[in-house]
C-alpha cells in the first residue's frame, strides 16, 4: 500500500507544471467614453512559452474581463462579465501564423505576417467595450481581469486520479483601480 502512495506521489510531483512567475498582466486601465464603459490591458508571456508558440506547440488563451461593485461589508459583487478564448498556432516550417478569438458568439480567425504582430493581436485588448453605464447603479467598481492557459489534454484518468492537480498551466489574476460611478440610471 505505501508502495502505491509513495508511486502516485512522485508521478503527482513529476506532471505539476511549475510556477511561472514572468507572465504578467499589464493595465487594466478602465476609461469613461460617450458613457461606455472600455477597458485595456495585455499579457505578457514568458520566453519559454513563447519558444513553445514558436516551434509549433499550439497555446490556448482565455480571457475573463468582470466588473465587481465595491461594498464595504459584504463581499463584492459581481455585475458582469466576458470571455474570450483565444488561441494561436504556428506551423515554424511553412512559416504560416494563424491566431482565432472566439467570445461565445463571433469566431474571428486571422493569418498574419510574422510571429510578433500575430501575438500583439491575441495579447493585447484596446477600448474592449464592456458595458454602458447608464445600465449601472451609482456606486464604486473594478475590473478583474483573469487568464488562464489550459495544460495540454492529459488523458482523463490522471485527472480522476490526481484530484489535486491544477488543470491549468498558469492563472492570472489582476484588478484595476476603483473607480465611481455616479447617477447611472
Amino acid at each position: 500500500m505505501s508502495n502505491v502512495c509513495s508511486i502516485l506521489l512522485f508521478l503527482s510531483v513529476l506532471l505539476l507544471p511549475l510556477p511561472s512567475e514572468s507572465q504578467s498582466i499589464s493595465g487594466p486601465e478602465v476609461k469613461l467614453l460617450n458613457n461606455e464603459l472600455l477597458v485595456n490591458f495585455s499579457l505578457g508571456l514568458q520566453d519559454k512559452s513563447l519558444e513553445g508558440i514558436r516551434n509549433g506547440v499550439d497555446k490556448e488563451l482565455r480571457f475573463y474581463v468582470d466588473l465587481f461593485r465595491v461594498w464595504k461589508i459584504w463581499p463584492d459583487e459581481f455585475v458582469l462579465g466576458k470571455s474570450y478564448v483565444k488561441t494561436l498556432k504556428v506551423d515554424p516550417i511553412k512559416k504560416e501564423y494563424v491566431a482565432t478569438s472566439n467570445d461565445g458568439s463571433v469566431l474571428i480567425q486571422r493569418r498574419f505576417r510574422s510571429f510578433e504582430s500575430m501575438l500583439d493581436w491575441t495579447v493585447s485588448f484596446r477600448d474592449l467595450k464592456l458595458t454602458n453605464i447608464r445600465e449601472l447603479e451609482p456606486g464604486q467598481y473594478f475590473v478583474r481581469i483573469t487568464v488562464e492557459s489550459k495544460i495540454r489534454k492529459l488523458p482523463p484518468v490522471i485527472g480522476y486520479l490526481f484530484v489535486f492537480m491544477s488543470e491549468n498551466e498558469f492563472r492570472l489574476l489582476k484588478d484595476s483601480a476603483f473607480f465611481t460611478l455616479e447617477g447611472g440610471r
